[in-house]
Order: structure tokens, then C-alpha cells, then sequence
């Protein structure tokens, strides 16, 4: 069977010793996420955070967003083609995911809002609670414990967006548009080893309260494989639809 093309653009680079040189980049996480199902998919990265965005939709069959310690709402080099790539797609109806910074900035791009949220950093695992569902969301949940590490959020959804999932400190953690676009502000792609380590890194930046949290969740379980498992059935009906 033909694999999807999938193109990735990743919007973050860490250069740090203790994160960036010490585990893959995001681009590859979300590889290694998809690798571990029966389809693969031939893959394509686009260093957006260099600057690089896709000229051409049919270069790729699908494209999604990586997160990125950045915020969508400080200015980027990339950020102006970014927003319009993300505005090309929606128009064609190009199949596309976003996942935390791609969440945001797909919401920032279709007219939505993005701010800092007033509960601070939300760090560790959380559920996602689904009120819509979608036929790719397969298997079944009516929640998803997944790994999140944030402090902007989106806090109106653009028009013509459908809420399919909310989490504790996160409204609008997850929605979707038409067959088209499928978001999420957690991080699928992170393991337990990445998790802990970003946020050893990080929890001096942080209040203590909202450290403290995120290690004690990370006694939980999680599922990002089951989200991995939706993304490709998006894709799958995505891709048949348009």
C-alpha cells in the first residue's frame, strides 16, 4: 500500500545540552510515535523554525505542526508564512495536525484567540475529556491522560471550529475543523525520560506549586500511542475525503 506523505513543520530547535543534546528533536519524537503502528508513512521535515515552510500543498499528502517552547504570540521569522501557510491549507482543505504551539498557532491563524493563562504553567500528564467525537477517533475513549507542558492556551475557538475536548486547566485543548484539521495541545510524542527531563530543566522558571504537580503526575499513566493511532485515521479519512 502506498505510504502518506506527511509532511512535518518543526518549530522549535533546542540546543541546550541537557534537552536539546540529549534526546531527539521533535520532528523525530513524532516519528518515532507514528513508526510504532502497521502504517508508516514517508516523511518529509520542514525546519519552520529556520524559516522554511511548504510553497507547494501537494508536496505532501498531509502536514502537521510540532510544539515548541516558543509562543505564538511573540513575532518569529517564520511566523507571518506560518499563519498563511496554515490559512492555504484550511482553504484547500489540506489535511493538517497541530500539537501545542500548532494547536495555537492553527487557532491564531482562523481567527481565534490565544493568551497566557491566568492558572500559570500546566506541566505533566492531564487528561483530555471528549465531549464530540469523530469516526477516526478509534479505539474508543472518552479521555486521554496525555503529556502537556504550556502557559499559553487558546481561549476562543476561530469560527466554524468544533470543541472536541477539554482538559482541567485547558478549555479548548482540543478541536477540530470540517474533515481537515485536527488539533491538540498536549504532547503525544513525549516519553517519560523527555518529560522528566524538560521539566528538570525547566522548574526553576516556574512556581514551585506548578512543579511540584507536574512530577507527581508522572506517576500516571499515559496514552499518547492511542492519540498516534487517531492522527493516522484523521489523515487516512482526510486524505480520502479531499
Amino acid at each position: 500500500m502506498k505510504r502518506i506523505k506527511l509532511g512535518i513543520l518543526q518549530t522549535n530547535h533546542d540546543k541546550s545540552v541537557e534537552v536539546g543534546d540529549a534526546f531527539p528533536d521533535d520532528a523525530h519524537r513524532f516519528r518515532d510515535l507514528f513508526d510504532a503502528q502497521d502504517d508508516r508513512f514517508q516523511y518529509r521535515v520542514y525546519m519552520t523554525i529556520g524559516g522554511e515552510v511548504p510553497q507547494d500543498l501537494d508536496e505532501q499528502d498531509a502536514f502537521m505542526i510540532t510544539g515548541s517552547p516558543l509562543s505564538v504570540l511573540d513575532r518569529h521569522v517564520f511566523t507571518d508564512d506560518l499563519l498563511d501557510f496554515i490559512r492555504r491549507c484550511d482553504q484547500a482543505k489540506k489535511p493538517l495536525l497541530g500539537a501545542c504551539f500548532g494547536h495555537q498557532a492553527i487557532a491564531l491563524a482562523l481567527g481565534g484567540h490565544v493568551e497566557r493563562s491566568v492558572a500559570g504553567y500546566n506541566v505533566g500528564i492531564e487528561d483530555t475529556r471528549f465531549h464530540t467525537r469523530r469516526d477516526w477517533m478509534t479505539p474508543e475513549r472518552d479521555s486521554l491522560p496525555l503529556y502537556v507542558f504550556h502557559e499559553d492556551q487558546v481561549t476562543q475557538l476561530p469560527a466554524d471550529c468544533t470543541l472536541l475536548g477539554s482538559s482541567a486547566k485547558c478549555e479548548h485543548a482540543s478541536f477540530a475543523k470540517g474533515d481537515h484539521i485536527f488539533t491538540t495541545q498536549a504532547h503525544p510524542e513525549f516519553s517519560h525520560d523527555f518529560m522528566s527531563c524538560v521539566l528538570r530543566f525547566t522548574e526553576s522558571k516556574m512556581p514551585a506549586q506548578d512543579a511540584r504537580r507536574g512530577w507527581e503526575s508522572l506517576a500516571s499513566r499515559q496514552e499518547g500511542y492511542v492519540f498516534g493511532t487517531w492522527a493516522t485515521n484523521f489523515f487516512k479519512k482526510a486524505i480520502n475525503h479531499a
